[in-house]
């Protein structure tokens, strides 16, 4: 028997729930028309509304009954099946669920309702404070497909443990559907040959490990369906895949773009798959034996002594939890490969399409400024933006004092001309000078915080001007460092570079192709003369960059001399609060932020 799928890398619109459920009934018609047209429509997690809504998911849940009807009146045309991931209202609990239904008929059949079971909360996760966990474990269930066929649903971090995939195959799973809304965090190489010399982030390439996995070990076929689009700066990728049963990937979707991708299952082939590598028969015979003894709340393993504390290392190793490649590099300061080294392409890949997804579906804005400094932070801006935005739709703002650095003028001058984008000259002069003459005592230092929030005043005066969104140029290491001055530099409300360390810049910064003479000078905030960030700073970007990066992972750096260590240290530790909005007591039961939670594109 032969099913075909096809999933949807679907961008929602945050928080709009009537708008997605047309678009994705839009995408079903577009579906149903292909020849041959398919079985099943998988769409990813949370579709209905996008993920990190945070408070707003009260707000937004639906009842399964309510959904289905809303996707009958969106979509008109044959029978099909299709799966929905969104957030369900349930006797009273909110479920972050998907739903399988075929539509086509005069009423939808509502042929089963997944509700997550593993809630992740953590790191840039916080599902359970907003979702309750589903009771109901893992099911599968008969399709609508003609000659039948059975499948499971796992919603995202449902598929990272292996007992769910299990319990799907051996309740007779012949397809393991996986909607899922992960964000692309950090680089890694592709473990599939039909990827090789690509790179992709490393969230999905450890994703195709695992839908990889359990397709090969239950012999069973596996579709990830996974979100595209930006949230908060979280950039979900793409990449859905589909899995055969010996482990090889069939079918790829693109890196952060929407698409829409077949592929043919031929169901017989299980047979074929189970028999080369009977581990899933292996298993239902074994299972009484693994499971015997077993109780609700009770293990019957081997006791052992308990582990003595040790405080220096809060009772474990420094490295006990850190792979083998990873504990190498602790210690060695420049470990070989360089724990800082960027795919560029990707990473430009990646900005460019933070940039469009920010500027233009989010906050609604054709145009972006970018106050050029002459540095190579604020010229690569210019560079990601022109091309995420087209050059006519950026302007490069140049904002001299009468002590500028007349190279900062000319650098400056030298990215517009190479761009060709449209610019601005800003004298700040008589501004900051006006200022200065009611307030006197003219410290160095605060002069040049005046100046960075006249520049500031500037742009945002600039962005009413010109509808325009002004946008951000400090980088992870003067972020974490604290060399940025508050409510200046940092003000712009989106920031392609705030996750790049500087180092990671400047080769992203030759990879697009800024000027070397820009690249290679020595960095300045140019505020007072003869300032260099490494003079003020007491440390290179280079040794401060690799610290830093073990620092904010709790590890201890070697290799770099006490005196290094401790100024990047005292930096990271006294500058949290420049790193955050201000701080508000907290005397209500809505305190924002606190209790009244929205994200920030919501």
């Amino acid at each position: 028997m032969h099913v075909r799928i096809a999933l949807s890398q679907f961008r929602p619109t945050k928080g709009e729930y009537q708008d997605n459920v047309a678009r994705i009934g839009a995408v079903i018609t577009q579906a149903a028309q292909l020849d041959p047209k398919p079985h099943l429509v998988v769409f990813p997690e949370t579709a209905t509304s996008g993920y990190f809504v945070e408070g707003g998911v009260k707000e937004l849940a639906v009842t399964a009954g309510t959904l289905a009807r809303d996707l009958v009146a969106a979509y008109s045309g044959p029978t099909l099946d299709v799966v929905v991931g969104f957030y369900e209202r349930f006797q009273n609990h909110i479920y972050n669920s998907a739903l399988y239904v075929t539509l086509g008929k005069k009423q939808p059949e509502v042929r089963h309702v997944h509700r997550k079971v593993f809630l992740p909360t953590y790191g840039v996760f916080d599902e359970e404070r907003f979702v309750d966990r589903g009771q109901d474990g893992v099911r599968s269930f008969e399709t609508g497909w003609e000659g039948g066929g059975k499948a499971a649903i796992l919603i995202c971090e449902d598929a990272w443990h292996s007992l769910a995939a299990t319990v799907a195959a051996l309740e007779g799973a012949q397809l393991v559907i996986v909607p899922s809304a992960s964000p692309a965090r950090g680089l890694g190489e592709p473990e599939d040959e039909a990827c090789e010399g690509e790179t992709l982030p490393a969230s999905v390439v450890r994703w195709e490990r695992i839908v990889r996995g359990i397709a090969e070990e239950h012999g069973v076929f596996v579709a990830l369906a996974n979100l595209v689009g930006f949230e908060g700066g979280k950039g979900f990728p793409g990449a859905s895949a589909v899995i055969d049963p010996t482990g090889r990937v069939i079918a790829r979707g693109p890196l952060f773009e929407e698409a829409l991708l077949t592929a043919d299952l031929d169901l017989d082939s299980l047979t074929t798959a189970r028999s080369d590598s009977p581990l899933l028969a292996d298993l239902q015979s074994a299972l009484p034996v693994l499971t015997k003894g077993l109780k609700a709340g009770e293990g019957r393993g081997e006791k052992y002594a308990p582990v003595k504390f040790d405080p220096a290392t809060n009772g474990t190793s420094p490295l006990s939890h850190l792979p083998p490649e990873r504990s190498r590099v602790i210690g060695t300061g420049f470990a070989d490969p360089d724990p800082l080294a960027i795919d560029p392409e990707l990473t430009r890949k990646w900005l460019v399409s933070f940039l469009k997804d920010e500027v233009v579906r989010r906050r609604g804005f054709k145009k972006g400024l970018v106050g050029l400094s002459g540095g190579v932070d604020s010229a690569l801006t210019a560079f990601l933006a022109a091309e995420a935005l087209g050059k006519d739709n950026v302007i490069g703002v140049r904002m001299p004092y009468r002590t500028s650095s007349p190279d900062s003028l000319a650098h400056a001058q030298l990215v517009i001309d190479k761009l060709g984008i449209q610019s601005l000259t800003v004298d700040i002069s008589d501004a900051v000078d006006g200022l200065l003459k009611q307030m006197g005592n003219q410290d160095p230092h605060r002069i040049g915080n005046i100046m960075a929030r006249q520049r500031m005043i500037v742009l945002f005066d600039l962005s009413a001007k010109h509808q325009a969104l002004p946008l951000g140029t400090s980088n992870k290491s003067e972020r974490l460092l604290g060399y940025f001055t508050w409510h200046g530099d940092d003000a712009p409300p989106v920031n392609p570079l705030g996750d790049l360390f500087k180092t990671q810049v400047w080769a992203l910064a030759r990879h697009v192709g800024v000027p070397e003479e820009i690249v290679s000078k020595p960095a300045t905030a140019d505020l007072i003369k003869g300032q260099t960030d490494e003079g003020d700073l007491g440390v290179s970007y280079l040794n401060a960059d690799r610290i830093l990066y073990h620092l904010i992972r709790g590890e201890e750096p070697a290799a770099f001399t006490k005196e290094e260590v401790e100024i990047v240290r005292k930096r990271l530790d006294s500058t949290h609060w420049k790193r955050r909005l201000p701080t508000v007591a907290v005397v209500s039961q809505t305190a924002i932020g606190e209790f009244y939670l929205r994200p920030v594109d919501y």
